[in-house]
């Protein structure tokens, strides 16, 4: 299939600063949609750390790279909306920016609890979303989400801190928060619900591959340092669940003496 894209007409180049992980970031767009995905983290009057200008070739690019992966899925290609592909782009950049800044992005869903949040990552599917939100029915008020879909992730000497960003999935769930990171957890299907503490070897492959990866070598360089030091501070665990209100007891019980 001849790659392509859907073609929209430009409404104007748009230029404004968002507090995005303690960084004020300065992005200019072709289209609106990544300034009305951002508008709740919009700074005002603060000098940019960083500067995002986003031309054609990168929204080309994107279309490209999700045609590749559709390739490879064995699945038909889609041409996206340019408008859409952008936001694809100016993510992509910012998790390069962040980790210079000891900051990764990650493919997770981000709930807190009592000020403390814990991760869940899988393979697409799974179930992280259906899991944290068996979460905050069973906390209620004291539960909170960061972020359901991209977090970024700041590794520092004595702790990881999660953010929200404006990339939390399609149900739009997050907050413009920063919560200690407790624990990560890695969901697996199963009849019982049942889960254990696992190290960093057996975590290690489905960590990798929900980490932001660069296409620029010595920003991935950087980004696995960062994985490394943050698989050894948080405590991994593995959970199989059945998705019903047990999973949940049984997962916050085993993850919540974490780093005690």
């Amino acid at each position: 299939m001849k790659i392509g894209m859907i073609a929209e007409e430009r409404v104007f180049i748009m230029k404004r600063c968002y507090k995005i992980a303690d960084c004020c970031i300065e992005i200019e767009s072709l289209y609106e949609e990544i300034h009305v995905l951002c508008r709740d983290y919009i700074a005002e009057d603060e000098t940019p750390d960083f500067y995002i200008h986003i031309q054609k070739q990168d929204i080309a690019y994107e279309q490209e790279r999700s045609d590749r992966e559709m390739l490879r899925e064995g699945k038909t290609s889609r041409i996206w909306r340019e408008s859409y592909l952008e936001t694809l782009a100016v993510y992509r950049k910012i998790a390069d920016f962040m980790a210079e800044r000891n900051t990764i992005l990650f493919h997770g869903s981000v709930i807190a609890v009592d000020q403390q949040a814990y991760l869940f990552t899988a393979k697409s599917g799974t179930g992280k979303s259906t899991h944290t939100r068996l979460w905050r029915e069973y906390f209620k008020d004291r539960a909170v989400m960061v972020n359901d879909d991209k977090p970024l992730l700041k590794i520092t000497d004595s702790q990881v801190i999660a953010f929200g960003t404006p990339w939390n999935g399609k149900h739009h769930l997050g907050e413009t928060i920063a919560v200690p990171l407790k624990a990560i957890c890695i969901l697996r299907r199963g009849a019982v619900n049942e889960i254990h503490q696992i190290s960093r070897q057996q975590a290690y492959a489905m960590l990798l591959q929900q980490m932001h990866k660069s296409a620029k070598p010595e920003i991935l360089a950087v980004s696995l340092g960062l994985l490394d030091r943050m698989a050894e501070q948080i405590p991994l665990y593995e959970l199989k669940c059945n998705q019903n209100s047990d999973a949940v007891i049984v997962s916050y019980n085993a993850m919540k003496g974490s780093l005690s």
